[in-house]
């Protein structure tokens, strides 16, 4: 199975983190010393996808152009002898391939999805979430890659979430063939936590076939009018053709806030030029709370 572009949606409002949000995507808060969207797509590069399709809106042209070469502040960085600077802001333009998709109403994921299909057509392609951020010895992304080649088939991400939280997610019941592997066997979208048929959430990456898009020219509009990529997803699983990976590593919902402040500490904590000052006014603060 070749798999060599990413779908990154990126056109939602992120009214999970305004006011933040209220002039700068969601996709383009920073995390330690890069945007979001920079980590998702490095994520991509590291698991050998060289394609990024980003589904964007009209208001959100700022993520296509940090992938884009700056020359005044390249010019700027030049005269100024920042070397190293340069370097690294020439880096994320040369990264990846960009293609932009205009989706010009936000209906959900699965129309995010379907918006892609011109670009992606009869190719396999990955599904990255642009607020999802995962950290491990192996990418997240390719931790479905390495299944989907081997089992040629459809996969998801899953992780198991507190209880309190089934509710926020897509839910898969299934039967594990071996270690962290799931045949799905039902999806169900954000039900009450008396409902729910496992802890297993489906997270923001997904690996999927072209038949993927007349499935969600069936799916009907649910509410607010959005198409949920999920009942397509179940459509898959009825017909047995859908696998779940339980990913290894840390996982960062930006669009948490919680999840957000965390990631900027994890990364904090990380940077030896940082790390000691860090956990000392980490310490200052919470022997003041």
């Amino acid at each position: 199975m070749l798999i060599n572009k990413v779908v990154i949606p990126v056109a939602g409002w992120g009214t999970r983190s305004l006011p933040a949000t209220k002039n700068i995507p969601k996709e383009m808060l920073p995390v330690y010393k890069k945007p979001t969207v920079q980590y998702v797509v490095e994520e991509a590069i590291s698991s050998g996808l060289d394609t990024v399709v980003f589904i964007n809106n009209k208001d959100k042209k700022i993520i296509e152009d940090h992938f884009d070469y700056n020359l005044v502040l390249e010019n700027l960085l030049a005269r100024a002898g920042k070397t190293k600077l340069l370097e690294e802001i020439r880096a994320v333009a040369e990264m990846v391939n960009i293609i932009s998709v205009r989706q010009k109403v936000q209906l959900g994921l699965g129309h995010a999805v379907l918006c892609a299909r011109e670009v992606v057509k009869n190719d396999n392609f990955a599904v990255m979430v642009g607020d999802d951020l995962m950290f491990g010895a192996e990418p997240g992304i390719k931790q479905l890659i390495d299944v989907a080649r081997a089992e040629n088939l459809p996969v998801v991400g899953v992780m198991e979430v507190p209880r309190s939280k089934v509710s926020n997610y897509g839910i898969i019941a299934g039967d594990e063939f071996a270690p962290g592997l799931y045949r799905v066997r039902n999806v169900v979208e954000k039900p009450p936590v008396s409902e729910a048929p496992s802890r297993m959430a489906v997270i923001g990456r997904y690996v999927l076939t072209p038949d993927i898009f007349p499935l969600l020219d069936q799916v009907k509009p649910g509410v607010g009018g959005e198409i949920q990529l999920t009942d397509a997803l179940q459509m898959l699983a009825a017909q047995n053709r859908l696998l779940a990976v339980k990913i290894r590593g840390q996982r960062f919902d930006v669009g948490d806030w919680v999840d957000y402040l965390t990631a900027n500490i994890y990364f904090g904590l990380h940077d030896e030029d940082l790390r000691d000052d860090l956990v000392h006014r980490l310490r200052e603060l919470l022997s003041c709370s």
